[in-house]
């Protein structure tokens, strides 16, 4: 019987994550206002690293990433990285960068809209 409680109590729990406040972002933000919001990058391999550090210099930003890259990106609403990000486009997260489970909760159930939502 008591297990059957426990049991019961870990679905409650579990359901409570998942009814989390969505959150509303405009879908054609600025894309270095987007990354210093959600602190993920996607590789071109599909994956999801944790950003540490970003220093913009007007139009470039300089990324480093819990893993220990660093690279510069330009700041474009249109590049392969902004448009993975907004539609979710990444399907795993870099086991380096040890992006906690509730960030990536946070991050999925995070909607990008055309017509509604924060401007960031």
């Amino acid at each position: 019987m008591s297990s059957k409680k426990n049991a019961d109590i870990t679905a409650d729990i579990q359901n409570g994550m998942n009814s989390q406040k969505k959150r509303y972002y405009r879908k054609n933000v600025e894309f270095f206002k987007l990354l210093e919001k959600v602190k993920l990058w996607p590789s071109r391999s599909g994956t999801l690293h944790g950003i540490k550090s970003i220093k913009i210099h007007s139009n470039t930003a300089e990324v480093t990433t819990f893993c220990g890259e660093m690279f510069i990106i330009w700041n474009s609403r249109n590049s392969r990285a902004s448009r993975w990000l907004r539609n979710k486009w990444s399907f795993c997260a870099c086991g380096k960068c040890k992006i906690p489970a509730w960030k990536i909760e946070k991050y999925t159930t995070t909607m990008m809209t055309q017509k509604w939502g924060s401007g960031l």
